[in-house]
Order: C-alpha cells, then structure tokens, then sequence
C-alpha cells in the first residue's frame, strides 16, 4: 500500500499500526516509518493526521499522541494492559467545523 493509499484508507477507517501492517503486508516498523512521513507531509495537503493515543486500561495513564505503535509498559503503573493507539486522516475542511 502507497502512502497515499494510505492516507485515503485511513480517511474511513481509523486503524492501529498492526491492523494496517497486515492489510498492507508490511511489518509493524514499516508502517511505522510511513505514518511519520505521512505526519511531515500532510502539512502541505488537505489532510490533517489525528491519533488516539494508547493508554492504561488499569490506571488511565495517556501518552503522547505521537507515537503511532503500542508501548509495552505504563510509566505510571508499570501494568501491561494497553489500548492501542487509533490513526485516521480527516480533510482540513471537516477538522474546522
């Protein structure tokens, strides 16, 4: 999958790094790198890129909405027991409403 086949997929469906790694035949790393990219790059397009960020089911902890994988540990807590961190695409005219 192009990173523009991406941006387009994410626009409907807001997935996580391992989702689309085996939609896209790709390794987790892969798509990793390319989210980045996309995230540099969609400045300059009609698309903005929009992270739920991961957080502790057991004690809520959030972290940052730019990491694009699942951590392994809370910070907080030190628990296991993670969300995954949701990535989508929306177009610039539907973030301003």
């Amino acid at each position: 999958m192009t990173r523009k086949e991406l941006i387009l997929h994410l626009e409907d469906n807001p997935s996580t790094v391992r989702v689309l790694a085996l939609a896209s035949q790709q390794s987790p790393a892969e798509v990793n790198e390319d989210l980045q990219h996309i995230a540099r790059s969609l400045r300059h397009q009609a698309f903005r890129l929009v992270v739920v960020p991961a957080r502790c089911r057991k004690c809520g902890f959030v972290f940052a909405d730019d990491r694009y994988r699942k951590p392994s540990k809370c910070p907080q807590c030190r628990g296991t027991w993670l969300t995954e961190p949701l990535v989508s695409t929306i177009r610039e005219s539907e973030a301003s409403d």
